[in-house]
């Protein structure tokens, strides 16, 4: 192998399936937070500040530069987009310095591009980063607010909660979202502040009342971090690959790629594996400044259609050889798969051998 990653199909499918609710593949889009995070300061650094021309610069690059089109549909404000302080009547408002023309407005001209606009809370008394959070009895009149404001995508966070809080709140959210009227994708955070794994995380619930969660810590922008978060996954895929499908998605965090952490390598390892677990396809970067070589590795159909593929199942790691090599696998639609060879060494090339048996395909003809 002289790359991180290659991938097999065969007949490999474009259609998507008939979706008649909310994310029935993974939701793809763009996140603010891993590249941008909590810069607030649109002083002395306007360009990546969190504000709305932010949030308008991301909206304008995934509809004129082809992303849209590939399925990058959601632009996701995440934690510090608030001000300090509710308004009079209880709801949560915007910082007015730096969405001086507010989130209904910011919504209206991301659908004008024909996206989807997505929002940050967390269920809590204050958010990660110390802004006003949604307490239980607080759950209704944000979820009415967002719906007001016409976002189409939550993402709910737990810091600064508990976990008697995160029990009652999170399918509290979810009834409240769904009261509105308002189809809006609902993103949890629950699993992670709870340990991840059954018994502490019923995932029969999760897939009932949310349509991705989080299962483990924050990505950071290092090939480290990526392969923590690889481990921790298919170390325990026989806890969580069972509990995804179209509807309901493991979320393992953002796609780093484009960012400073990753070589091209790396980052084609991770588009590819993100695809293999059918993992939400959410960016984080700079589209503004992306280079040839990222742009291609996000933007690669074949990587797409994999992750989008509507038989929803999630991929499973098959081997893990001595030598460093590991293999993963994912069924698709019309009798396909997809199979990642991953190569974990950091000296040199390595000729790997392997066969349709050890693959545990059946003796026949392929296209491959």
């Amino acid at each position: 192998i002289t790359s991180k990653t290659v991938l097999l199909i065969k007949n490999s499918t474009t259609e998507n399936s008939n979706d008649n609710g909310l994310a029935r593949t993974p939701p793809m889009g763009w996140m603010a937070w891993e590249r941008f995070r909590c810069d607030t300061d649109c002083k002395d650094d306007p360009q990546n500040c969190i504000s709305e021309a932010l949030f308008r610069d991301m909206a304008d690059r995934l509809a004129e530069d082809g992303w849209r089109e590939l399925g990058y549909e959601y632009v996701i404000i995440d934690d510090c987009w608030m001000s300090k302080a509710r308004d009079p009547e209880g709801r949560l408002q915007p910082d007015p310095d730096r969405f001086p023309s507010g989130i209904r407005r910011l919504a209206d001209y991301v659908h004008s591009r024909g996206l989807k606009l997505g929002i940050y809370a967390d269920m809590g008394r204050y958010t990660c980063m110390g802004f006003p959070g949604t307490t239980l009895d607080r759950i209704r009149t944000d979820a009415q607010t967002f719906a007001d404001w016409g976002v189409d995508y939550l993402k709910f966070d737990g810091c600064n909660s508990n976990a008697l809080e995160q029990l009652l709140g999170y399918p509290l959210m979810s009834k409240a979202l769904n009261a509105t009227g308002r189809p809006m994708v609902f993103s949890c955070s629950w699993p992670v502040y709870v340990g991840s794994l059954p018994p502490e995380v019923n995932y029969t619930l999760l897939g009932e009342i949310c349509h991705l969660w989080r299962n483990y810590y924050d990505i950071q922008d290092s090939w480290d971090s990526l392969q923590f978060i690889l481990d921790w996954f298919f170390t325990h895929q026989d806890f969580i690959q069972p509990a995804a499908g179209p509807g309901r998605w493991n979320d393992p965090d953002m796609l780093i790629i484009g960012n400073f952490g990753l070589s091209l390598d790396q980052s084609r390892a991770q588009m590819a594996l993100w695809s293999i677990m059918a993992a939400p396809l959410i960016m984080s970067t700079d589209l503004r400044q992306l280079d040839n070589a990222a742009r291609a590795v996000l933007q690669n159909k074949v990587a797409i259609n994999i992750n989008q593929d509507p038989l929803g199942v999630q991929g499973r790691r098959l081997l893990q050889e001595k030598s460093k090599i590991e293999v993963y696998w994912r069924p698709l639609v019309d009798s396909c798969s997809a199979v990642v060879f991953l190569s974990r060494r950091s000296d040199m090339p390595y000729i790997y051998h392997t066969s349709l048996s050890k693959l545990g395909f059946d003796k026949g003809s392929y296209q491959v």
